[in-house]
């Protein structure tokens, strides 16, 4: 497997600088299956120290037209590369090929949305006139400037390691900044490839693009979000993790993006159809549940419960998973052992407070290898138990009943998350309606989907702050300025 281990700093391909590597395991035989450097401060320094060279003193911030070419040829490589990539994430990930390939977020799908941005970044206005005023009797032409916001710290997840580096990476590119990644350690390859063909298939300056791996989640993190060189962080992981984030970056008082976790509420109203809407609920299965925006929580009509009991089990029973080259299964395991005890925990907990386990809840007993969870499915749950309420970050649906559709509303929103929501009805005007009243930055309504490089994404409350794509996603990355000229 032709994976790159190394580190990528200041335009060369090198090793972490004391030699250290650190084995990467696939989920799905718990196995190694190969090494990444394990940078360590100074290689952290060197990145940081690079990124903040280029910027202050190249033209790449202001050149437009050469960032565009550069953003092209970068998209070339990952075309290049791309049957390479899907079995790279598809080994570190555990996801099945077939998620890794265009039905799926992994890999095909977030490099075809680099296209975006190239049609997006030419016709994009970077500066307006205000025209002439005269504010305390100064006759003066205004001037509002949009420029980018300097040095980026990207941190990112090991769920969908590709699409999130590259919806950070490219619209901070595309903007002029200089960019320090840190990939998640358990997901190195999907970062370190990126470097790669950043070196041999672009000509991004030296110091612009740097990528760094390391076992170590916390120290190589907690220095990029305090180096004062550093003017912005776009982080994408938990909400504990993102507070932690928070209040490091407030000690510069430097600009955070953050997309956290979720606890998406799916409601299906009274007059839906069941033998459609419920099949949404399959969504908790989508690479084991490893999804801040899918919807874990299912609302469903009291009167209904018996009909939807029987469609879950029939439904979930549709769910294959085991076979990693899989081009139709969309389950794989979780990502380590940790990930999966974790999630066990929560089965139980659900037991402890109440809940009744509908099918599901243990460890499949028909694989003998890889952090797999059989998919789970909660009855009797109320909006106040432990597993309605935290992210458990895997293939676990919980049903909540509720009586009316604002009971239904409420519940919803009753929730520390405010990332995605569905809603499901025979009457469109009806889910539009309840739609507007979720406290969530995404919402689905009758199986529509949002997901496009020309969408913003994001949440409300402790689901994150700002969005991922779109204008507003590439506007992140910028500052704005005011120029006051004294006119006659």
């Amino acid at each position: 497997m032709d994976a790159e281990q190394r580190l990528l700093i200041d335009g060369e391909l090198v090793a972490a600088a004391y030699g250290s590597t650190y084995k990467n395991f696939s989920p799905v035989s718990e196995l190694v299956i190969g090494l990444a450097s394990d940078a360590g401060q100074e290689d952290m320094d060197r990145a940081i120290g690079a990124a903040r060279r280029v910027f202050d003193h190249s033209e790449w911030s202001r050149d437009h037209e050469f960032r565009h070419r550069c953003l092209i040829q970068f998209k070339e490589g990952l075309l290049a590369a791309q049957n390479q990539l899907r079995e790279l994430i598809s080994a570190e990930t555990g996801a099945p090929m077939g998620i890794c390939g265009m039905a799926g977020p992994h890999c095909d799908v977030p490099i075809g949305f680099i296209d975006y941005m190239l049609d997006f970044l030419p016709q994009y206005e970077w500066g307006r006139d205000l025209g002439i005023a005269e504010p305390l009797g100064q006759r003066s032409r205004r001037i509002v400037e949009k420029e980018a916001i300097g040095v980026v710290g990207c941190i990112t997840p090991w769920n969908v390691p590709l699409q999130i580096n590259l919806a950070k990476c490219i619209p901070a590119l595309a903007s002029g900044c200089s960019v320090v990644l840190k990939a998640a350690p358990d997901t190195p390859w999907s970062a370190t490839m990126l470097g790669r063909i950043v070196k041999q298939s672009t000509d991004i300056p030296a110091g612009v693009f740097n990528v760094l791996t390391a076992e170590d989640p916390v120290s190589l993190g907690e220095q990029l979000v305090r180096d004062p060189r550093v003017d912005m962080i776009s982080f994408t992981g938990s909400t504990p993790v993102g507070k932690r984030v928070m209040a490091l970056a407030s000690e510069s008082v430097k600009r955070v993006f953050l997309e956290l976790g979720g606890k998406s509420a799916n409601i299906i109203l009274d007059d839906s159809d069941l033998s459609q809407s419920l099949l949404s609920s399959l969504a908790v299965c989508f690479h084991a549940g490893q999804g801040c925006a899918i919807h874990t929580r299912l609302l469903i009509p009291k009167s209904r419960r018996d009909e939807v009991e029987s469609l879950l089990q029939t439904y979930f029973g549709y769910i294959e998973y085991g076979d990693p080259m899989s081009e139709s299964q969309i389950m794989g395991p979780l990502i380590n052992a940790r990930q999966r005890d974790r999630v066990l925990e929560y089965i139980d907990k659900g037991k402890r407070e109440g809940a009744r386990i509908l099918l599901g809840g243990g460890i499949p007993k028909h694989l003998d290898k890889g952090y797999y969870i059989e998919p789970t499915v909660f009855m009797d749950v109320t909006n106040e138990m432990v597993i309605a309420q935290e992210e458990i970050f895997g293939p676990v649906l919980v049903v909540i009943e509720y009586e009316t559709e604002d009971e239904a509303i409420d519940i919803a929103n009753n929730s520390p998350y405010g990332l995605s929501a569905g809603v499901w009805s025979g009457s469109e005007e009806k889910a539009l309606a309840i739609a507007r009243r979720l406290r969530t930055g995404t919402v689905t309504v009758n199986g529509g989907n949002y997901y496009g490089a020309d969408a913003p994404f994001g949440g409300y409350k402790q689901s994150g702050i700002g969005r991922e794509m779109g204008k507003e996603g590439f506007e992140e990355y910028l500052e704005t300025k005011t120029i006051a000229i004294g006119a006659s």
